[in-house]
């Protein structure tokens, strides 16, 4: 069932791209000209504004219903359920195993250099 719905979504965000580049351009940018359209309020529905609402109110349609089916399919589990139970190394006091702290620090050129800057 998801894999037809999730088909049918492709199919009309396809054909919404398709139809909203076929359209014709009404002018300037962010609404700005658009000729006698300002004039009226309102220009006459085209077949290809019908149809593009037609496919935009499918694909919300099959967007939710995706939702839906997401989380149906996710109920009752968690991300956390599905990691792996291995704990983390620990020594034998229990405490976590941590890295050696001669690891941590910077190499020396040799063996009299300090480690940590020298005051002036």
């Amino acid at each position: 069932m998801e894999n037809v719905v999730l088909i049918i979504h492709l199919i009309l965000a396809l054909g919404l791209i398709a139809v909203v580049l076929l359209q014709r351009s009404e002018g300037g940018g962010l609404g700005i000209g658009g000729g006698g359209g300002a004039v009226s309020g309102r220009s006459a529905a085209t077949a290809l504004g019908k149809i593009t609402w037609i496919l935009a109110a499918g694909f919300i349609a099959t967007s939710i219903t995706l939702t839906i089916i997401a989380a149906e399919k996710s109920a009752g589990s968690s991300v956390i359920d599905r990691l792996s139970a291995t704990p983390p190394e620990q020594n034998q006091d229990g405490s976590p195993a941590l890295p050696a702290g001669d690891d941590l620090l910077p190499p020396s050129a040799d063996g009299n250099t300090p480690l940590v800057p020298a005051a002036d």
